[in-house]
């Protein structure tokens, strides 16, 4: 009888990245998971407010795009992207006080790449990054799949305090600093014009990139345009300026941009063609057909967020603990929240999302010691009804 044949042997695959086994998954994508339901009021997302999206416009210049220059719209493109969306792009941000060229800018699929192409190109294994404290979730990200060792920069509710920004760069070297100055994520707070020059200067003294994040800059109720970090003398040679249509047209296209000195905007370009070869051409000739238009649509939304900011802040005195504090933005798409202690926003949650409500805990904003007392609330999504029932919900959630 012949003898069996040994069962081959099987070894297990080689492991993952310790950079893909280290960094976690967003936290808020996690929420809007568990929140999906239609009847979840949520104030978790950064989503803009899908009945305001411009869906006539839009098609209108996908149609005129497809029509008029259809070997093109639908060719490959060139990595730094279409030139008529440069060009106009280029306008439009010297129009708002920041001289540029074409040439300084490049097209990105949503700003989010911008970022992940700029950590590529300026950050190995090790170096230090200052951010804001609390920061921009999905850059904290970024920058720990680069191997960053990130320090955040304290502050007050004006942002980083640049006497403290000009003491960590004495002390600890980094390579740069990545702030979003205008209507903040999370606490939608803004930088005065003082304190960004101040920046500026602190980054011209010491040798330091600064990544200056504007994706909710035109959404302003009230107050005055302060000018970009980018526009201040001194950061001529080492501010990037990141821009996106994503809140302004539409997150679905993908579309964002990155204005920055030659030599590092060249080094950006070489990694997106590493990565993706270029941002979708239809959609980078619709949207330079968009902007036409872009300012009339941006005037509407403006109005309609407006109105749903000052509706969730009307309704926060009834629905929060008394003793807490939260911000009042002059624009963008969020406020920040204090609870008094000893209350915990990780904690409650599971509790407040059983009123079919839902916030994001401030805790994962933190790149240090996180206060867990802090929550953020995006005020755009929903109407005024649906911010005062959802607030009556956070109330009950919140044992109150």
């Amino acid at each position: 009888m012949p003898l069996a044949e040994p069962a081959p042997t099987r070894a297990p695959v080689p492991p993952l990245a310790a950079r893909a086994r280290t960094v976690g998954g967003s936290p808020v994508r996690d929420i809007l998971a568990v929140t999906a339901r239609p009847e979840v009021i949520n104030f978790a997302g950064g989503l803009p407010a899908p009945e305001l999206f411009d869906r006539d416009g839009i098609a209108a210049a996908f149609h005129d795009a497809l029509a008029e220059t259809p070997s093109q719209a639908l060719q490959y493109s060139t990595t730094e992207g279409e030139p008529v969306l440069r060009t106009t792009l280029a306008s439009r941000i010297t129009a708002q006080g920041l001289p540029t060229a074409s040439d300084d800018i490049l097209i990105t699929t949503g700003s989010q790449q911008a970022l992940s192409l700029l950590a590529t190109a300026l950050l190995e294994p090790g170096d230090t990054v200052l951010v804001e404290n609390p920061c921009y979730l999905a850059a904290l990200q970024v920058f720990g799949l680069a191997g960053a060792r990130v320090v955040a920069v304290p502050g007050d509710e004006d942002g980083a305090d640049p006497q403290a920004l000009a003491e960590l760069v004495r002390r600890e070297s980094p390579k740069l600093l990545y702030l979003v100055p205008t209507f903040q994520n999370p606490t939608g707070r803004t930088m005065p014009a003082q304190r960004r020059e101040a920046v500026a200067a602190v980054a011209a003294r010491h040798g330091l990139w600064i990544i200056e994040d504007d994706p909710y800059g035109e959404l302003r109720y009230d107050g005055e345009r302060v000018p970009w970090i980018a526009a201040h003398p001194g950061a001529e040679d080492r501010a990037v300026l990141l821009g996106s249509f994503s809140k302004v047209m539409a997150p679905g296209l993908r579309l964002g941009w990155l204005r920055a000195p030659a030599e590092l905007r060249r080094a950006c370009a070489l990694v997106k063609q590493a990565a993706d070869l270029h941002t979708p051409t239809l959609n980078q000739l619709a949207a330079a057909r968009y902007l036409d238009v872009l300012d009339t649509h941006v005037e509407r939304v403006r109005a309609v967020y407006g109105e749903r900011r000052d509706a969730m802040l009307a309704g926060l005195p009834d629905a929060l603990p008394e003793g807490s504090v939260w911000t009042r933005p002059e624009g963008g798409m969020f406020l920040w929240a204090r609870l008094p202690e000893p209350y915990d926003t990780t904690a409650l949650l599971p509790q407040v999302v059983k009123q079919n409500v839902a916030y994001v805990p401030g805790a994962p904003f933190y790149a240090d010691e996180p206060d867990p007392s802090t929550l953020r609330l995006c005020f755009v999504t929903q109407t005024p009804e649906e911010i005062a029932e959802g607030l009556r919900r956070l109330g009950k959630g919140l044992g109150l």
